[in-house]
């Protein structure tokens, strides 16, 4: 299936921090997993070619999955006003969109995210979706792929299990995730239908979830594109283009974001951490979140 595209480029949509789920099979080819389907997504300048789906499949997922419908030329036309840094951040990033992902794939995977780096966080979901998850597609590529494991799957998963996969400290704060999302204490459907800031507060009720891992599933779960995600790669990288490389509170980071980016805080967000990290930018500063 080949679908026409403006303003996306699949490499640096899939590399800019927001998703755990793809593999890379070379430039510009990737397998995708969401939900229990998977795709091969490969990109010719402004054509998508998209295999082991079908139209309505696309229509009625994948579509909206890649955020295609979203007008990135005003999103980006907007921020090009604002000043250099995050108008030479977008020039190098231009092709990046913001996925609509799963809100519980999301809080797991960003409950992961702490303290690992990217291989190891894809590492490890890995290894619960193999566990823990079903098979969904077995020959693309010679390879077996597993889908990521429901609240239901995982709330049959022992603590004990879940250290199995390599997650350390933060197998502990997942059982509590599932345990406040299956007793309803915290719940992701009335999320969507909260407020940004009470939303917040609400997945902040569970063990490990932090501001940053809060507003990376508002942000990369359900869209909430005014809030800044804050991890150690984006506190150096603001410091080093704002504030001369000084020492600084994230607070004043995410006031700074929040009252210079406005609604689209989260959009140059994924810009400057997608610059900096792919041009080395304070690099010696920065340890993975």
């Amino acid at each position: 299936m080949d679908i026409q595209v403006n303003d996306f480029n699949i490499t640096q949509t899939l590399e800019c921090g927001q998703i755990f789920r793809f593999y890379k099979i070379e430039p510009d080819n990737f397998n995708v997993i969401a939900k229990d389907k998977v795709i091969n997504i490969s990109q010719r300048e402004d054509q998508l070619i998209i295999e082991n789906t079908t139209l309505d499949e696309f229509n009625s997922f994948w579509k909206h999955y890649l955020d295609l419908d979203e007008d990135y030329c005003n999103i980006k036309s907007t921020l090009y006003e604002i000043d250099e840094h995050i108008k030479t951040a977008i020039r190098y990033g231009c092709g990046i969109r913001i996925l609509r992902q799963d809100p519980f794939e999301m809080l797991i995977s960003f409950i992961i995210s702490q303290q690992k780096s990217i291989p190891q966080i894809k590492q490890c979901i890995d290894k619960m979706a193999e566990r823990f998850g079903n098979v969904i597609f077995q020959e693309i590529n010679n390879e077996t792929y597993y889908s990521f494991p429901t609240l239901k799957e995982l709330s049959k998963v022992s603590l004990q299990d879940l250290v199995d996969c390599k997650l350390g400290f933060r197998a502990a704060y997942i059982k509590d995730a599932v345990e406040k999302l299956k007793s309803k204490e915290v719940d992701l459907e009335e999320i969507s239908l909260m407020e940004t800031g009470q939303a917040r507060k609400e997945l902040m009720k569970i063990k490990g979830v932090g501001k940053k891992v809060a507003d990376c599933v508002l942000l990369f779960a359900y869209h909430r594109t005014e809030v800044f995600p804050t991890d150690v790669w984006i506190k150096r990288v603001m410091e080093g283009l704002y504030f001369d490389e000084g020492p600084t509170k994230i607070e004043v980071i995410d006031n700074f974001a929040r009252n210079t980016y406005k609604d689209l805080a989260g959009f140059a967000q994924q810009y400057l951490f997608f610059y900096a990290r792919e041009n080395k930018l304070f690099q010696k500063k920065v340890k993975e979140a």
